[in-house]
């Protein structure tokens, strides 16, 4: 399994702008949608604490889940935060995932999204709320671990 989650590393990467219908259907990417249903299992879409979603391919997930479980106590409401707030999903044959609505409110997702490739995952945003934290970034001083970063 680790080679499979190893070709995953790199698979996300690019935005795409898109719209969850009245249902709160999210249209795939046909870019994306064979490395997310990798043999056909679920994706998992989880909650992430900067306001956003995770989306992750059933490999990548194993490998997250394994990871955060074994975290001691002192992490607890972060694993309730990745762990707890998991949902398995299934895409349909129109490439759509359907994402429940508590998910949809702790991401404040209404209607007009932005999908992030993050390498192993993506990240499903607000687009006004990334919009806003984009800006943001951009005018703050870059971190130290990029200073000395060669671009």
């Amino acid at each position: 399994m680790k080679s499979v989650i190893q070709g995953l590393i790199s698979v996300f990467q690019g935005a795409s702008s898109l719209s969850l219908d009245a249902k709160g259907r999210l249209s795939v990417p046909t870019r994306h949608r064979a490395a997310l249903s990798v043999d056909g299992s679920p994706l998992t879409v989880t909650k992430h604490p900067h306001g956003c979603l995770m989306i992750f391919p059933q490999p990548a997930w194993e490998e997250f889940r394994s990871q955060f479980a074994s975290m001691p106590m002192s992490a607890q409401w972060m694993k309730r935060l990745f762990l707890g707030n998991a949902m398995d999903l299934e895409m349909d044959g129109a490439g759509r995932i359907l994402i429940s609505p508590e998910l949809r409110q702790a991401a404040g997702i209404t209607k007009d999204a932005l999908l992030l490739g993050m390498g192993s995952f993506l990240e499903l945003w607000d687009a006004a709320t990334y919009a806003e934290k984009e800006a943001e970034a951009m005018k703050a001083e870059m971190p130290d671990v990029l200073k000395d970063f060669s671009f």
